[in-house]
């Protein structure tokens, strides 16, 4: 018998949400890290900053799995992970673990691209950390555009949700709209390239066009790095 497969050619699983689950327990296992070990021992390592991002890559992933462990620390993690569990599972059981992975991390990695683009040496932005989940959970609210447009269901709630939480970001102080808008935006493409595929050409939209997002967000962070060594060239520095 031909194994059961929803709408985006998914194999339909178990039910259970694993890897929502997975990424919500690392987000948990790195903040008690955050509040055992500190600042300067831990975070300050792993946080995405545009200054130290060329030199070490790997902070476009790790700053999407650190939350703020000061001051109202306990209210960022807890609201990226009950939207993540309010989103997360139907997003992995429609679309299939391993397009909902590529999903999830390549949001995180515009989101952080984003905030990249809008620093800059002169406004001191490009010395400032951003850490949170945020970002590439705008991206599961982006995808999530294309899915409901595709089973026909209400687009003003999706709509509405995610214009009141841009809005927050720009009202609400040290809140990273920047991060925000470049996940809801990879996340949105990502969704229409896995939703919209064609039956026989499935595969080869979701890994090429998530090969290309990918290809995209690289070229943009590079031509952003090269801005920032030429005016450090010009002041004589590196």
């Amino acid at each position: 018998m031909r194994a059961k497969t929803t709408m985006t050619g998914a194999k339909v699983t178990d039910g259970r949400p694993v890897v929502t689950m997975t990424i919500i327990g690392i987000c948990v296992v790195m903040f008690v890290a955050q509040l055992v070990l500190g600042w300067d021992k831990f975070t300050s390592e792993l946080v995405f900053a545009p200054s130290r991002a060329q030199a070490e890559p790997y902070r476009f992933i790790t700053g999407a799995f650190l939350h703020a462990a000061s001051g109202g620390w306990l209210v960022h993690i807890l609201f990226n992970m009950m939207a993540l569990w309010a989103i997360g599972p139907q997003l992995e059981s429609m679309l299939g673990r391993w397009r909902y992975i590529v999903l999830y991390l390549l949001a995180a990695i515009g989101g952080n691209v984003s905030v990249l683009m809008f620093s800059s040496i002169q406004s001191g932005t490009w010395n400032v950390g951003t850490l949170g989940a945020s970002g590439a959970i705008f991206g599961l609210f982006g995808a999530l555009v294309p899915v409901i447009r595709k089973v026909g269901g209400d687009m003003r709630s999706i709509y509405g949700l995610i214009g009141i939480n841009l809005v927050i970001g720009f009202i609400v102080p040290n809140v990273s709209w920047e991060g925000h808008l470049g996940g809801l935006i990879t996340g949105m493409a990502l969704g229409y390239l896995f939703v919209r595929a064609p039956k026989d050409k499935r595969m080869l939209y979701s890994v090429g066009g998530s090969v290309l997002v990918f290809a995209i967000l690289v070229g943009l962070s590079l031509w952003k790095f090269a801005q920032f060594n030429a005016i450090l060239s010009s002041f004589g520095i590196g």
